[in-house]
């Protein structure tokens, strides 16, 4: 169970840091609109569908990586007094009765939506420039798969903190800024006063 946890950890993260990227993309391709419509007074037909698919890219392909950090949204106010051990019971009955049914029917919903629009190479229709959408649909997809096998990770993840009260983390791969600069200072204040 421990390496099915560890690979789906690392496939999600591999996914979510490749998909990163998207942000610069978005960042320097809305930059260039606003420069072409308010400077060369030139707005371009796109890039308003091109901004749209690459936040909702970012944001699908990122949905397993989350969950395998712990970083979706939940009601904290009790589960965080629980034990390990009666988290994990919980969270095992919702992953089987809620997550399972949902991503399950994201996937074939998903790629009946997708295959109808690769058929007839679906553009969008906001924008003159008919930008194409096709392959967008398909994320929709390989998400829901992604999300599928983080979700059996989580309950491999379940059942070992059922048997043992403790739950194994996913590895730490990125830090909040807060908690580097809070590092740094403890680490010069140490290295001040040997």
């Amino acid at each position: 169970m421990i390496g099915f946890i560890q690979f789906a950890d690392s496939l999600s993260a591999w996914f979510g840091k490749a998909f990163a990227w998207l942000i610069i993309m978005m960042a320097v391709g809305t930059g260039y609109e606003v420069f072409v419509r308010y400077i060369l007074n030139s707005p371009t037909a796109w890039a308003l569908d091109v901004s749209f698919i690459m936040y909702g890219t970012l944001f699908m392909m990122g949905g397993a990586y989350t969950l395998s950090r712990g970083g979706h949204v939940r009601g904290d106010f009790l589960y965080r007094l629980w034990q390990p051990r009666t988290q994990a019971k919980i969270d095992f009955v919702l992953y089987i009765i809620f997550f399972f049914p949902g991503v399950t029917a994201l996937i074939f919903a998903g790629w009946k939506y997708a295959a109808r629009s690769w058929q007839y190479g679906e553009v969008s229709v906001n924008s003159p420039a008919g930008v194409p959408i096709y392959q967008f649909k398909t994320v929709i997809v390989a998400a829901g798969i992604l999300l599928f096998i983080q979700g059996i990770a989580q309950v491999c993840r379940c059942i070992i903190a059922i048997r043992t009260n403790e739950w194994i983390e996913a590895e730490e791969d990125v830090m909040e800024t807060e908690d580097l600069l809070m590092q740094k200072a403890a680490e010069a204040e140490k290295d001040a006063h040997p």
